[in-house]
Parts: structure tokens; sequence; C-alpha cells
């Protein structure tokens, strides 16, 4: 019997990889992809089928869904995991900043899925949206990755019902803290951002810790993706999986303590109680 097949954006490091790891060993074929084409290298020598994909790129997506068309019959999973989190004061990074976090966090879970629409239609298969609990518990100085992650919980709601009668089904992740190099990319672009010409400079300190807070006692990726892929291998998975440090206590937070008592230790948190 050939293997079933399932693609992984963002294979590069961190969740990604250690999904393409745990799913090679229970006998995936895996398509693992990669933006920079120096980690594709890496990728192929560790058996995955590694292709170089911008998903921000239309016809990148295309060409990916023309190659799997001529060499599989269907696409058992599809994984949406690409992704990164801009930091910093929403007005220090404006429109732009948002449109770029939206554009790799939001809209290309749209372009990779519908490019792979008929494949997962071929295998009735499942597509797990990588979302957070930055979603459910909204921070300061990560407004533009908090809605982008909210976004792509909404749009998995709405693709689960409208990919019902095909019979592909949609499952959403919410991470907690997960051991990667989030954090750190995290950093160096709040690094990028922070500047002393901004209202904010004097709570720079807030900032910083807002971009490491994703590193605090993090779960490691090897455990997210087993536990990940337990759940597709269920016969009914479930709508929505949460795993990893924070995962389960933050989304509660968010829905037992009123919003007033929430926000005053989120100031406090990130050095927001004083007046500029």
């Amino acid at each position: 019997m050939t293997p079933p097949n399932v693609l992984i954006t963002g294979c590069s490091s961190g969740i990604g990889r250690a999904l393409a790891d745990a799913f090679y060993a229970a006998g995936y074929r895996v398509w693992a992809t990669a933006r920079k084409t120096e980690d594709l290298s890496s990728l192929a020598a560790a058996g995955f089928t590694a292709v170089q994909l911008d998903v921000n790129d239309p016809l990148g997506c295309e060409q990916l869904a023309s190659r799997l068309s001529a060499e599989v019959e269907g696409l058992d999973v599809l994984i949406n995991n690409a992704g990164y989190g801009a930091m910093g004061p929403l007005f220090d990074g404006g429109v732009a900043a948002l449109q770029r976090q939206f554009e790799t966090n939001v809209f290309a879970v749209i372009g990779v899925s519908r490019a792979l629409f008929p494949l997962l239609r071929a295998r009735r298969g499942l597509v797990v949206n990588i979302g957070s609990v930055s979603g459910v518990l909204v921070t300061p100085f990560a407004g533009a990755y908090c809605a982008s992650k909210a976004a792509v919980h909404a749009l998995s709601d709405a693709l689960r019902l409208e990919l019902a009668p095909f019979g592909i089904r949609v499952m959403e992740v919410q991470p907690g803290a997960i051991a990667s190099q989030f954090g750190a990319n995290a950093s160096q672009r709040a690094e990028q951002l922070i500047d002393e010409r901004s209202p904010w400079w004097p709570l720079r300190e807030g900032i910083r810790a807002r971009a490491r807070a994703s590193q605090d006692n993090p779960t490691p990726a090897s455990e997210l993706a087993r536990d990940l892929l337990k759940a597709v291998h269920k016969s009914k998975p479930p709508r929505l999986l949460r795993l990893g440090n924070g995962s389960r206590a933050l989304p509660l937070l968010a829905a037992l303590v009123p919003k007033a008592v929430l926000e005053k230790v989120l100031r406090k948190r990130f050095g927001l109680d004083g007046t500029l």
C-alpha cells in the first residue's frame, strides 16, 4: 500500500520540523516545505520530500499543487504551520506591519489550502491549522500577532462548515509555550522595531519581555508533535486541540477573569501601569 501523504508548511525548525519527524516516523510521506532554499538540504537528508515554498506566493502554491497532482493521488493531511510573531506597539509597526503579519499567518492559510483543495477532496483529508492561545488571551506589544491568530481561529470554524460537504475535516491547534526559535525570532524583530523616537521607548523592556514570553517554561516541540499525531489518527479528530504549557490555563483566565482585572494584571506585567 502507498503511504499516506502529509504536507507541512514552515518545516525549517521548531514545530514544523518536529511534526515532519513525527509523521515520517509514523510511515507518512512527508512533503516538508521551507521558505529558504538553504534549509531544503537538511529536510531532504531526513527523508522528507523537501519543497521550497513561500506561502505568500500564489504562483508557488499553484506549482506545488501541480507537482503533487502529478506524483500522488491525493493529500491525507495538510498542516498550515508557517507563521511568525510580529512584536511591538501597534502604532510603531503601523498598517504595513499588520499587513505583513496577516499575509503570512492568515491569508496564506487560505491560499495554500485553496490550492490543495482538489487533492484534499480526493482523499477526504484533514486540514490542521496552527493557531495560538495568543488569539484567545490578547496581550500588549503582540497585537498584530494576537489578531492574526484570532483570525485563524475564525477561519478554521468557517472552513470546517464549508468543507464538510466534501468530507474534508478541519482541526485547529492552539499551542501554548513551545520550545522553538519563535522567541528568538520575535525578539529580533522587536529589536528592529524598538526606536528611541517611539513614544513607547521608555517601555522597551516590557516589549522585550513580551517577545520572550513564548519561551517561558516551554513544552518540547516533539511532545506537541506526538500529541498532534495521536489526534490526527483518531476516528473523529477534535475540532480544537490545545497543547503545551499554558494552553489550557490562559484561555481559562480569559474566560473567567473579569476583563478589567485581566487588563490591570497585563499592564503591570508589561510595564504599562504608569503614565508617560
